[in-house]
């Protein structure tokens, strides 16, 4: 017994030990994150940049001509900063070019040459505008780099944090546990049961079967039931088999809720694939997922666009990162691989199945529905789609869920095929006239009641549903 709580305090002790090098890692990573904060982006070319195209084109083409003073009377304002060099520059960045009727008359009546300066002029200010568009790509790139490594900072000291705080509760376990495990004939050797903010447990353990069998484990998840009580499952990362040679495993208490899902869609007519792309799943410890992204336009090339947004967000949340830094991440790497003319909505939904709490994040997504006693509520927030601009803050709308409460997700082409002048109103009726079916159910309601005022799709019509429910 002594060298078992011998090990119990040196897994205490690697804890506290690993916790505190996450602390330090995370402040190295803030501190990198600080070295890259520099000069903002530059909005539209300087007025230096239009002094040193006009003397460029002066260099080129007047020589010694002096005619018509151009750059001699921009010189003589201060900083070489007047309302004509001004015009010249906005000008340019919204024509593409300087034309005759842009130059001034003095100009127009005095010079020999028009013809050649305004082709130097056009071909330095072109260089100029390239200039700054690099530039500007560049610190784009930097501010990139600047948010993944703060949120990364983020990340690893969320979870030093919860190593500190979680509390050894092996002590009061063990017996059973062993017990029980040994009448099945397999060897607990060691154990370690944290618990973490007095809510859920975790189970760290290295198992051999004695009898020369093997255990799924599954069956050692229900086992740890009988053993402490509560619903066990093995992770996901794990191994799925207890052998007779030794190897750990980890095992999560699941939470008081459980989260079912149903969908419906159907493409646009014409179109044979959806531009909307989902996902949900319970497969991250202690959350469920419900996710949907409406890709601009219609068909295969929307549907590749909204996937790949898709995807970078299950990765991120997969990997440990909050959905406030992933979709911020998301937006980053979609502005930088230059898919803003082909922007795609992301609307995220991520319930604690320990407190039943929905935290919903959008993206330009349409209004999120949550149905439960006997009212509809309307999530919603006004920004733009992924990908548009840099940097964006994702507005977090949190909601208590209780049991049986359903979570309607849509894509605008549902909303738009609502009656009337207020499409989230109509809606929003339609939920509440709605039986307490299960979320298959409700979904097919759904889109069947929305097809009924189109006929034909003129759009992508997608319907996600997740109902929570007490174990």
């Amino acid at each position: 017994m002594l060298k078992r709580r011998a090990v119990h305090r040196d897994m205490a002790d690697v804890n506290l030990y690993a916790a505190k090098r996450l602390r330090d890692m995370a402040e190295s990573l803030g501190g990198l994150a600080k070295t890259f904060a520099g000069a903002d982006r530059d909005p539209g070319l300087s007025g230096e940049d239009g002094l040193a195209a006009l003397e460029t084109a002066a260099a080129m083409v007047c020589g010694s001509c002096e005619k018509c003073g151009l750059t001699q009377e921009i010189r003589k304002e201060e900083n070489g900063e007047n309302y004509y060099l001004y015009y010249l520059l906005r000008t340019f960045e919204k024509k593409g070019c300087i034309d005759y009727e842009d130059m001034p008359r003095r100009f127009l009546e005095t010079c020999r040459r028009k013809a050649d300066y305004l082709g130097q002029l056009n071909r330095s200010l072109g260089r100029a505008s390239m200039n700054l568009t690099w530039k500007n790509r560049f610190l784009e790139s930097r501010d990139a780099v600047m948010v993944q490594f703060r949120e990364m900072a983020g990340i690893l000291e969320e979870f030093s944090g919860q190593m500190e705080q979680a509390r050894d509760v092996t002590e009061p376990a063990e017996a059973a546990l062993r017990m029980t495990f040994r009448r099945r004939r397999v060897s607990v050797e060691s154990l370690l049961v944290l618990q973490y903010g007095g809510q859920h447990r975790e189970v760290f353990m290295t198992a051999r079967t004695t009898n020369g069998r093997c255990m799924t484990a599954r069956d050692a998840a229900e086992l740890l039931g009988h053993a402490i009580k509560g619903k066990w499952v093995p992770a996901r990362d794990g191994k799925t088999l207890i052998t007779r040679n030794p190897s750990s495993f980890r095992f999560m208490e699941d939470g008081k809720y459980r989260v079912l899902f149903g969908s419906a869609r159907t493409p646009r007519q014409g179109e044979e694939v959806s531009g909307d792309s989902f996902t949900f799943r319970s497969g991250l410890p202690g959350q469920a997922i419900i996710s949907l992204s409406d890709g601009m336009g219609s068909g295969r090339q929307a549907n590749e666009d909204s996937e790949k947004v898709i995807e970078l967000t299950e990765q991120l949340l997969e990997t440990g990162f909050s959905a406030r830094a992933a979709l911020k991440l998301v937006n980053t790497v979609l502005l930088l691989t230059g898919t803003a003319e082909r922007p795609a909505t992301l609307d995220l939904g991520l319930v604690d199945l320990y407190s039943g709490v929905l935290e919903a994040m959008k993206l330009g997504a349409a209004a999120t529905f949550v149905m439960g006693r006997g009212e509809v509520e309307t999530l919603e927030s006004e920004n733009v789609p992924a990908g548009i601009l840099n940097p964006v803050e994702p507005v977090l709308l949190s909601r208590k869920l209780w049991d049986g409460d359903r979570v309607v997700m849509v894509s605008d082409g549902i909303l738009d095929a609502m009656p009337g002048e207020e499409k989230e109103a109509a809606f929003r009726d339609f939920l509440a006239g709605l039986p307490e079916t299960g979320p298959q159910e409700t979904a097919e309601l759904i889109l069947t009641f929305a097809l009924s005022f189109e006929g034909q799709p003129r759009d992508d019509m997608t319907v996600l549903v997740g109902g929570i429910y007490e174990r």
